[in-house]
């Protein structure tokens, strides 16, 4: 069994104590000698690992960058023509959102300031209009073939 010597300051240990420790210091041992099997198995399986010498046949099969590059640019271009591909946004004023909104009055004022600049408004601005709404149908009946 143990001997223990007390010292001034040290107390008895209780039986259930005593049993925790070594308990706990077995526990211990065991996660020691997993640790180090651990480690010997993966050292092992590092020194199984073959060092390849010659690494010509792999450069060779791989890519040259050029060729990457030209792949990367080709990705890059069919994915800005799927991201242009967008919801039609909504017809009616009530319907849009405020960044919407926003921008279809700046693309009207500036429709109406060159409307306003032009010579053909000045002299006749009724048949200029209607010239305008005019081109402006056929354009959404071609957009739109519904």
């Amino acid at each position: 069994m143990y001997l223990t010597t007390k010292g001034p300051g040290e107390k008895k240990l209780s039986k259930k104590e005593k049993v925790k420790q070594r308990r706990e210091k077995w526990l211990n041992k065991i996660d020691t000698i997993k640790l180090d099997r651990e480690k010997q198995k993966a050292l092992a399986k590092r020194k199984a690992t073959p060092v390849v010498g010659d690494m010509q046949a792999l450069a060779d099969a791989l890519p040259d960058l050029s060729e990457l590059l030209a792949a990367s640019k080709i990705r890059s271009l069919k994915k800005l023509k799927t991201i242009v591909k967008k919801k039609p946004e909504p017809k009616e004023f009530s319907k849009m959102k405020h960044t919407q909104k926003r921008k279809f009055i700046d693309a009207e004022m500036s429709r109406f300031a060159e409307a306003i600049s032009n010579s053909e408004f000045k002299s006749n601005p009724l048949a200029a209009i209607g010239e305008h709404l005019q081109k402006r149908l056929k354009e959404e009946e071609e957009e739109s073939p519904s």
